[in-house]
């Protein structure tokens, strides 16, 4: 028998392998039933700040506006295709701890459905990508979604 998840979480990028995993997210939702709740991440890395000479709160602002816009779009997508429960959620600080931990732990979600790959690929290429920490340290299960 199948496992029956009723609390997903699928962290975006706003890359095509976040958008099929959330495209994925959405069938399980709805397989799932009515009481199923899909929440749609996405983590502003405010790593990528620190190292700006000039920040300043209209930078972290002007992110989280474009994440918000991204965001609601999403959750129309989820809501047009049937889905009832579904939400979003803007936080800030390192996406591989947020996504594998804290934010699943917060929610207790019982699966995560993250892209293969995301949009940063000299992270990736330097410490290692966030999809590989979340499937090695996720404190639920995790979909990789291709």
């Amino acid at each position: 028998m199948v496992k029956d998840y009723q609390k997903i979480l699928v962290p975006m990028d706003g890359s095509k392998e976040s958008e099929a995993a959330l495209a994925r997210a959405i069938d399980l939702t709805k397989l799932a039933g009515d009481s199923a709740t899909l929440s749609i991440l996405n983590v502003i890395d405010t790593r990528v700040f620190q190292n700006i000479a000039s920040f300043d709160d209209t930078m972290v602002d002007a992110v989280a506006d474009q994440a918000r816009k991204s965001l609601e779009k999403y959750q129309k997508q989820a809501q047009d295709a049937g889905i009832k429960n579904v939400d979003y959620l803007i936080e800030y600080g390192s996406p591989k701890a947020l996504i594998a931990n804290d934010v699943p732990t917060e929610l207790k979600a019982d699966l995560i459905v993250i892209g293969a790959t995301g949009l940063n690929a000299v992270e990736r290429f330097v410490i290692g990508s966030v999809t590989a920490y979340v499937t090695r340290a996720a404190i639920t299960d995790v979909l990789v979604v291709r």
